[in-house]
């Protein structure tokens, strides 16, 4: 059984691709094509070049640009929970919806409770016609918000949280969450929206499509003078041709903005991992914490295991990312109270093959990544998604896998209240041998046995 010696190399690597891999994960949960973060920093760029913006608000606005989706999860659940909807599948349709009454409405008819009895979808639809504003207002609140808060444990100055707080006011006054209007309105925002509706119509209609929808919300929800500047941009057959170009997150993480501030040492790591990390437990209120606790576990397991504190560094980054995948599995699965069906287990199964994916792309987090696809593997092979049996199977790994299925046991479940530490223990020590490492369990009760484990189940 191989240890997979931590590793990790900071001289060639900058802040822009660790987090512009990431975007590929906000993606997901905004039900976006991959790279729709990417690139909006593309394009928002281009226009904030073409405003002449200087080297130091060019990388204020490049990472507002990059990270505007850091609290797409946060709404996650409460948008499943009014709209009985699929929050992915609502999220990107919505997208495409102007901010006319006909449309909005039409559209809510069509989305909410589409699987839902025909009662409980007619209450749904009345409940979001009489609250419609003060459901929005709520929905992207927090989404804004949560995405600001994140951006300030990334160190960014505030006007980046700024401009990721105001991504979707509009500039005659009709947005959301405060209404603001005009040049209240942050610019990173007003060019952050703009480029936002770009991608969304440059992807799913086309060019054409895209600057005739521009010019028609432009005076409404974007700033003329913006409009004009991406008119500008949009004349050269080039800014076309790299938006589809394969290699564009390359070009993206290349650009004059990713070279400026762009060092990166183990702390900055260390709080990348744990801001991501809550953005994905912040996507269901079953998970809340759930990536901490997990990391937590880790920990005194590889304590006591007699990692040294440079290992045992590198694998708490591995725990808190372990689960990044779900952020690609719609909440109506996530927050089921029953037993999922076989379409919506499938689902399930996926995550962490999509942990693993996200985190291979970045070179910093590649070491890591096989954590996050095998922590539901088994040591029988009965685990999933490989079916991978115990040669295959690292120790870095089985450790996050006792931590991870510890946690769940221990914490509410939507199929059920949480369990006493005994009772999960007793549990888990069925399945030694066929589940769970032996050794990797009697590390976690030694090291559980000098806590006062009842107050971290409660």
């Amino acid at each position: 059984m191989s240890l997979a010696t931590p590793h990790t190399d900071l001289k060639s690597v900058g802040r822009a691709e660790i987090l512009g891999a990431l975007s590929f994960a906000l993606d997901m949960t905004e039900g976006q094509p991959e790279g729709h973060c990417v690139r909006c920093c593309w394009i928002g760029t281009a226009i904030g070049e073409k405003l002449g913006l200087d080297e130091e608000r060019l990388w204020q606005l490049y990472y507002t640009l990059l990270l505007k989706d850091l609290g797409c999860s946060s709404n996650a659940a409460r948008l499943c929970q009014l709209y009985l909807a699929d929050d992915l599948a609502f999220k990107s349709g919505y997208k495409t919806v102007n901010s006319s009454l006909p449309q909005v409405l039409q559209f809510v008819v069509t989305h909410t409770g589409m699987k839902a009895g025909l009662a409980e979808r007619f209450r749904a639809i009345v409940h979001i016609a009489r609250h419609g504003g003060e459901i929005a207002r709520e929905l992207i609140e927090t989404r804004c918000q949560a995405g600001a808060d994140i951006a300030r444990k990334l160190h960014f100055p505030e006007t980046v949280a700024l401009g990721i707080a105001g991504l979707d006011e509009h500039w005659d006054g009709s947005g959301q969450p405060e209404g603001l209007k005009g040049r209240a309105i942050p610019l990173y925002s007003q060019i952050a929206l703009l480029s936002q509706v770009i991608d969304v119509f440059q992807v799913s209609a086309g060019r054409q499509a895209t600057m005739e929808e521009i010019k028609a919300r432009s005076g409404k929800w974007f700033n003329p003078e913006l409009v004009a500047a991406f008119q500008l941009v949009a004349s050269e057959d080039e800014f076309w041709t790299t938006l589809r170009a394969e290699d564009l997150p390359e070009r993206v993480f290349a650009l004059a903005p990713a070279r400026m501030h762009a060092e990166v040492d183990e702390a900055y790591l260390d709080d990348v991992a744990a801001a991501f990390a809550k953005v994905v437990d912040s996507k269901s209120p079953f998970t809340a914490g759930h990536s901490e606790r997990v990391t937590v576990f880790t920990d005194l397991i590889a304590q006591e295991m007699g990692f040294d504190p440079a290992h045992r560094r590198w694998l708490k980054r591995a725990a808190l990312l372990h689960d990044i995948g779900k952020l690609g599995v719609s909440n109506a699965i996530l927050d089921k109270p029953g037993k999922p069906d076989a379409d919506e287990w499938s689902e399930i199964r996926r995550h962490p093959v999509l942990s693993e994916d996200i985190l291979r792309r970045i070179s910093v987090f590649a070491d890591i990544a096989h954590i996050g696809g095998g922590h539901h593997e088994r040591l029988d092979g009965r685990g999933y998604p490989r079916g991978l049996r115990a040669p295959d199977i690292d120790l870095n790994t089985r450790i996050v896998t006792v931590a991870d299925v510890f946690d769940a046991l221990t914490a509410d479940r939507p199929y059920r209240a949480r369990m006493p530490v005994h009772q999960a223990l007793s549990i888990m020590s069925r399945d030694l041998g066929t589940a769970f490492d032996p050794h990797v369990f009697s590390a976690l009760k030694r090291a559980l046995a000098g806590l006062d484990t009842e107050s971290l189940a409660a």
